[in-house]
């Protein structure tokens, strides 16, 4: 253990050199702080707490652990070793291998690095063993202290069929539905045909989206049934269900709730976490467009009841399902801080990882209910390495070849676990970062993050900026008309990026020819006249052919001193910037409105990827003489994807439904591959016999890979 620690003294040494001025801005912002609340010298927590987490949940407690004089201790993985939340621990122990269920679900070998390193508490962050009450029970015995709450609770609110008995005896709003567990298929379908159809399929633990199902008949049922079993004892080793009735079109808005020892409680206010993507949470804000003071302090009210009935103690959240009529159902209560809670932070001026910290040492809280305020604005992207294009958000994994931060922008906060160089793995949630922006008022609020997406540098790995982007633009986001269906609603047909429209197109036009030219000219000068150039730079005046989209724009472009006039399908454009081509980001004036590009690559044939809008777009810039000449070029076939099945994500087969002989329907499952605790079923694309199987369970495939083969 002491070699272990002499080994990466100096990794978090040269770490928090580099990295100090990023976390501090992390840490304070830079107009206005985070959260507010005055660390007290004369209250004594403790001296050294161990995060039994990873990335960027570790690395946040982390650092209120630094500002509170609190030493830490870092647990990982083999894989992680140079993860950001061991560079920045005081200490570092690895317990086991990359899967979860020999590292960070490795109780034994946590309990061994607590007993090493004396740590005297546990912040478990939020997934992994954080509502595992055995953890908890094994803390105890060993007389260290758990950062939650006590094992009661977890396991009364950890099962959702038990924290729906108690939310009723406690007069909380519940869902109607089957108060016991569903043990077959069959059975499933009859609880839900008296429920009446829709219904929704759920774990009776975990949470985080996964091991629910919605269904709208009797197959869906069965089929619910079986994938929800399955992703429950997955991700939580509990594969039992519930059922009860699902509210169409409802709106997921959650209170924060923060309770001590003594049976003091407090509700700080609402999440509104409407915008999701297969049940998990993609935009979050706080407060809510829609709830009025009154709802608002009903909800709250209720939140706290369901709180002390359960003799909570620690940070949590109550979930609550809101109708058109502002009717609100209990759906569950977390007994952990949630992924969300910095908007929260934001406009209350709470650190609740502090009070988190302060509740499990024993103190009063110190606020009371009229002392909680909303202050302002605050909006949470979150930023994941998924490609959007697919079901709204498939895992994509990597490394980030390049990586940079909108930190220099004002009231901007970014929760990440990672820096430039980090893996993007298939073994662990494919979060990015938390990207959170405040201000005075909603739209502020919403300014600061459509640049702030802007701004932010994300390379080597697919992410889905695009699709953020393009929800918090969208007008129905912006005027508050939002429900959990928001993404199936406005993208029907799946989301495509951003949508062109004449001036965007004739904008984008305009910057890739400028940026063409500025690069050809800046060629010239460094290399010299005698260099052959694909377009003529001899004078201020050029004729160009694009080629977006499948369609090709004449372009006629001219410099004068620092402004490119392009003319432009039908319209002109005034483009100048200071053009720094060895800069990711570049910000360039298109007819007086501000812009931030992002070049991703250009080669010498004119070749050109900017991120525009959020979403990227490849154009092609040739000479006139050069498109007389493309046009001979003979085109790429595509493939013929009907006849083949290629794993559309990294991940593991954990089922494989057909054999080569086999005739399959369209629309017939052929197997399931499990990327990041989520299951999912590929289909036939038609009917066909299936010609060969190119993949086996328990095999590990890359996005891309062939699968099965259709004759």
């Amino acid at each position: 253990m002491a070699v272990y620690r002499q080994a990466v003294f100096l990794d978090r040494l040269l770490f928090a050199v580099k990295s100090a001025p990023c976390q501090a801005r992390c840490c304070a912002g830079t107009h206005r702080p985070q959260y507010s609340t005055a660390t007290s010298p004369n209250e004594k927590t403790f001296e050294k707490i161990l995060i039994a987490n990873r990335g960027e949940i570790a690395c946040r407690v982390m650092k209120t652990c630094k500002k509170m004089g609190i030493q830490t201790v870092a647990v990982h993985s083999d894989v992680d070793s140079s993860a950001v939340h061991v560079k920045m621990a005081d200490e570092a122990v690895c317990v086991g291998p990359a899967p979860t269920g020999k590292s960070y679900l490795n109780m034994e070998a946590i309990m061994e690095a607590i007993r090493q390193t004396g740590a005297q508490a546990v912040h478990p962050g939020y997934g992994f063993l954080s509502e595992n009450k055995e953890f908890a029970k094994r803390l105890a015995a060993e007389g260290v202290t758990f950062i939650g709450p006590d094992t009661h609770a977890i396991q009364a609110m950890g099962d959702k069929i038990e924290s729906k008995l108690i939310a009723k005896a406690a007069k909380v709003n519940t869902i109607p539905g089957f108060d016991g567990v569903v043990k077959t298929a069959e059975e499933a379908v009859k609880i839900a045909q008296e429920i009446g159809y829709p219904v929704m399929i759920k774990a009776s633990a975990g949470g985080g989206g996964k091991g629910m199902r919605i269904a709208w008949n009797n197959e869906e049922t069965r089929e619910g049934f079986r994938f929800s079993s399955q992703e429950a004892a997955s991700s939580f080793g509990d594969d039992r269900l519930l059922i009860e009735k699902y509210i169409d079109n409802p709106r997921h808005i959650e209170i924060q709730v923060l309770a001590d020892k003594h049976g003091n409680a407090l509700w700080l206010n609402e999440r509104e976490c409407s915008i999701q993507r297969r049940n998990q949470k993609v935009v979050e804000e706080a407060p809510s467009t829609f709830l009025d003071p009154d709802t608002r302090q009903a909800m709250g009210e209720q939140a706290v009841q369901l709180a002390k009935a359960v003799k909570y103690s620690s940070a949590g959240t109550v979930e609550f399902l809101v109708d058109s009529q502002k009717n609100f159902y209990f759906l569950e209560m977390n007994t952990r801080l949630q992924v969300e809670h910095p908007i929260t932070e934001c406009i209350t001026g709470l650190d609740l990882v502090e009070q988190m910290i302060r509740v499990a040492k024993g103190y009063r809280l110190q606020h009371q209910q009229k002392d909680i305020p909303i202050n302002g604005w605050a909006i949470e992207s979150r930023v994941y390495a998924e490609d959007p294009y697919k079901s709204f958000g498939l895992p994509s994994i990597g490394r980030l070849s390049e990586y940079q931060e909108p930190l220099d922008l004002s009231n901007v906060r970014v929760d990440s676990g990672i820096e430039e160089g980090s893996d993007i793995s298939i073994y662990y949630d494919p979060m990015i970062s938390k990207l959170v922006t405040y201000g005075s008022t909603r739209a502020e609020a919403l300014s600061r993050m459509e640049d702030a997406l802007d701004h932010y540098v994300i390379r080597g790995v697919t992410h889905n900026v695009p699709l953020l982007r393009e929800i918090i633009t969208h007008p129905r986001f912006i005027s508050g008309d939002i429900s959990t269906n928001f993404l199936p609603e406005v993208y029907p047909d799946g989301f495509k990026g951003h949508q062109l429209d004449t001036e965007s197109r004739r904008e984008l036009l305009a910057s890739a020819t400028a940026l063409y030219i500025t690069a050809q000219l800046r060629s010239r000068n460094i290399v010299g006249p005698l260099r052959v150039s694909s377009a003529p730079v001899e004078s201020g005046c050029w004729e160009l052919c694009v080629e977006l989209g499948g369609e090709r724009h004449q372009v006629d472009i001219t410099k004068s001193g620092d402004v490119y006039i392009v003319e432009a399908d039908r319209g002109t454009v005034e483009v100048c910037g200071q053009w720094n081509l060895a800069s990711p980001l570049l910000p360039v004036s298109v007819n007086g409105a501000d812009r931030m590009l992002q070049c991703l690559s250009r080669d010498a044939s004119g070749t050109i990827v900017l991120q525009y809008m959020g979403t990227l777009f490849k154009l092609r810039v040739l000479s006139q003489r050069a498109a007389e000449l493309d046009s001979y070029m003979p085109e790429k076939v595509s493939e013929d994807t009907s006849s083949i099945l290629r794993s559309p994500m990294p991940g593991t087969v954990v089922a494989v439904s057909v054999k080569p002989g086999d005739t399959v329907a369209e629309g017939q499952e052929i197997c399931v591959i499990e990327a990041m605790k989520m299951q999912n079923s590929l289909t036939a694309a038609r009917q066909a016999k299936v010609k060969s199987v190119h993949c086996n369970t328990g095999e590990t495939v890359g996005e891309g890979d062939l699968l099965v083969e259709l004759e």
